[in-house]
């Protein structure tokens, strides 16, 4: 994060503005929306920066500036086209600890103005940190079409019963989920069409409701898929948004857990080799327990929860406590990963079915089923092999599996850090050994690995 956004109560407050021409007006619109007194400093000023000025009791004064025109004003912004001019500005105004804004120099800001979707009291900031401010201006149009300008009605209604509701429920869960069942139910649909007195009706007929307790809660198995969050199922980002407290994994990516709800109690029960922050039966018996007590519990895995996630043992216990549960599929590893390597897991001229093998068993080795793994029309997708790869690659060949088969080692697959390693069985663990690769990893086995340079598309950043 570039910036911290923060929102500023700007009403009735000094802001100076140097510039007078189409630019510094620009300005002068939003500051005198947000109600700012404007003080406008410039040779020549614009008619309709005039009447701004004029509608705050604000002031003017049609000359150069001079350092003292930033006393007792709270923000400034410099608008002219003179580049020593407006680096005097930013000079003088950092030297007072005083927040300003250099229009189209972000080297010399200290805040840079967003794109802004005004649906007031409603307000919806977007920024690019400034390095593209036209991308910000097209996705500000995007949105504008997808939020009714009637949602700022729907916040008035919401903030004209805040009081009430706050005083009808003693604790923040109680009163979050109040709000969600209203403003996700009939109360906002009638707000947003225009019914105003009849959506203030539903919400005073369940305020009034004797029987407010909270019932009990209930567990979203929701698979995170491989690690880029645009491969997320709509409905899992739903329920990560409404999660009162979230079990996540340490296979869960950095940027999937950026869309988790923000204030959700966010506990880490991840485990790799050898160590685990929570053993699994703990963590069965706290996705009950956490139910037990009304709350909405997100059981957040990479991957999909049903493909070595151990899912089906945690609903298990869940079923037995008659705890409610919704399971989410994600996108498992072999399908995301293989598909960001260019590698399709079937292929007419190549393989004909495909394996999803765990390379970890609960014995801690990789006795397998080797002679049925060694046919060669079949793609073998490996989890967790990284460690016992030297293993399975030796085991595949003892039974018949050519020792020029191609493999494809896929580290960090669909992330910006994803790395493809190409040998065969024979060399692969030697090209491990000598590139440094590290957990989370995916082995695919099989002639479909030959289409990787030809197919691959997707190109990381690094």
């Amino acid at each position: 994060m570039e910036y911290f956004p923060v929102f500023l109560d700007l009403k009735n407050r000094l802001c100076l503005l140097v510039g007078g021409g189409d630019i510094a007006t620009r300005k002068g619109r939003l500051l005198s929306k947000a109600g700012a007194r404007l003080r406008v400093v410039a040779p020549d000023i614009s008619s309709e920066l005039r009447e701004l000025v004029a509608l705050h009791h604000g002031e003017l004064h049609e000359r150069e500036y001079q350092t003292s025109d930033l006393d007792d004003c709270v923000i400034a912004i410099a608008a002219t086209d003179i580049e020593t001019l407006n680096e005097h500005i930013s000079t003088d105004a950092k030297a007072r600890n005083l927040p300003v804004n250099v229009v189209d120099s972000p080297a010399l800001c200290t805040y840079i103005t967003p794109a802004i979707i005004d649906r007031s009291p409603l307000v919806i900031a977007i920024s690019s940190g400034g390095e593209s401010p036209v991308l910000a201006r097209l996705i500000r149009a995007k949105l504008e079409t997808l939020i009714p300008t009637s949602y700022g009605r729907l916040a008035q209604i919401a903030s004209s019963w805040r009081d009430r509701v706050k005083a009808r429920f003693d604790d923040g869960d109680s009163r979050r989920r109040f709000w969600e069942k209203i403003l996700q139910g009939p109360a906002a649909e009638l707000a947003l069409n225009g019914q105003d007195a009849a959506a203030e009706h539903v919400i005073a007929t369940e305020i009034a409701k004797e029987d407010q307790t909270i019932t009990q809660g209930e567990v979203y198995l929701v698979g995170g898929g491989p690690g880029d969050p645009e491969l997320l199922t709509l409905r899992a980002l739903r329920l990560m948004q409404q999660a009162d407290v979230v079990l996540y994994d340490r296979l869960v990516s950095e940027g999937v857990m950026e869309l988790v709800r923000r204030d959700a109690e966010r506990i880490y029960v991840g485990k790799r080799r050898s160590e685990h922050a929570m053993q699994q039966e703990n963590i069965n018996q706290l996705l009950v327990d956490l139910a037990k007590e009304g709350k909405r519990v997100l059981r957040l895995k990479g991957g999909d929860p049903f493909i070595f996630g151990r899912g089906g043992e945690e609903i298990e216990l869940l079923a037995q406590n008659n705890i409610p549960f919704q399971v989410v599929p994600g996108i498992t590893a072999a399908s995301g990963c293989s598909a960001y390597a260019g590698i399709p897991l079937t292929h007419r001229d190549y393989a004909q079915s495909v394996r999803f093998v765990t390379g970890h068993l609960k014995s801690d080795n990789t006795n397998l089923q080797w002679p049925e793994l060694a046919n060669p029309t079949q793609t073998l997708v490996f989890y967790m092999g990284l460690v016992g790869l030297k293993e399975i690659c030796e085991s595949l060949i003892r039974h018949g599996r050519s020792p020029q088969t191609p493999v494809a080692l896929i580290e960090k697959g669909t992330t910006q850090e994803q790395r493809v390693l190409i040998a065969d069985l024979l060399s692969i663990a030697d090209v491990v050994a000598a590139n440094d690769v590290h957990a989370p990893t995916l082995f695919i086995v099989g002639e479909v690995v030959k289409l990787h340079d030809s197919l691959k598309w997707f190109n990381p950043a690094h």
